[in-house]
C-alpha cells in the first residue's frame, strides 16, 4: 500500500471512530438527561410526599383546634353555670341562722329573739357582700349625680342648696367599681 492509500484507509477509519465517538457523546448525553430527569422525578416525588406529609399535619393541627375549640366553650358554660357557687356556698350557713331564729320564735313566741336573730343575719349577708366588694352608695347631702343616683322627686329645701340629694328612698350598691343600682332620690330645688 502506498501513502496515499494509508490516508485514504485512516479516512475511512477515522469517519467511524469519530461517528462511535459520537454515539458515545449522544449516549452519555442520554445517560446524563435521563439521570437528570430521574433526578427531578424523585425531587418531584420527595416533594409529594412532603406535600401529604404537610397536609395530614395540617389536618392533625385544625382537629387539635376544634376540640380545643369544644373544650374551652364547654368550661365557659360551666364557668357561668356555677359561677354564683362560692357565695352560695357562703350564703348557707347565714340562711341556716336565718331559719333557726325564725323556728325558735315560732315555737317560743319571743319576738324579741326574732329581732335579734334577724340583725345577726342580717348582719352575717352584709358582711359577705362587703368581703365580696359590695358597697352602698352614700347619697343625703351629697350633690346629685345621675352616674350614681336616680332622681325620683324634686323637693323645695330651704336647708340644701339646689341639686343637693334630700332623702334616699331606696338605696344604691357598687360592686367594686361598677354601680349596680342607682340610689333612689329626692333632690332639692
Amino acid at each position: 500500500m502506498s501513502t496515499g492509500d494509508n490516508k485514504t484507509a485512516e479516512q475511512d477509519v477515522n469517519p467511524t471512530y469519530a461517528a462511535e465517538g459520537e454515539q458515545e457523546t449522544t449516549a452519555q448525553d442520554s445517560q446524563t438527561e435521563a439521570s437528570e430527569e430521574v433526578k427531578e422525578v424523585s425531587e418531584l416525588e420527595a416533594a409529594r410526599v412532603q406535600a401529604e406529609e404537610n397536609y395530614q399535619r395540617l389536618l392533625r393541627v385544625q382537629a387539635d383546634f376544634d376540640n380545643f375549640r369544644r373544650r374551652a366553650r364547654a368550661e365557659k358554660e360551666d364557668f357561668a353555670k356555677y359561677a354564683s357557687l362560692k357565695l352560695i356556698e357562703q350564703l348557707l350557713p347565714i340562711v341556716d341562722n336565718f331559719d333557726r331564729a325564725l323556728s325558735s320564735s315560732k315555737e317560743t313566741k319571743d319576738f324579741d329573739a326574732l329581732v335579734k336573730g334577724l340583725d345577726m343575719t342580717y348582719r352575717g349577708i352584709d358582711q359577705l357582700l362587703t368581703a365580696e366588694g359590695l358597697k352602698s352608695i352614700e347619697s343625703v347631702g351629697h350633690p346629685f349625680n345621675p352616674e350614681f343616683h336616680q332622681a325620683v322627686m324634686q323637693v323645695e329645701s330651704d336647708e340644701h342648696e339646689e341639686g343637693i340629694v334630700v332623702e334616699e328612698l331606696q338605696k344604691g350598691y357598687m360592686l367594686k367599681d361598677k354601680v349596680i343600682r342607682p340610689a333612689m332620690v329626692k333632690v332639692s330645688v
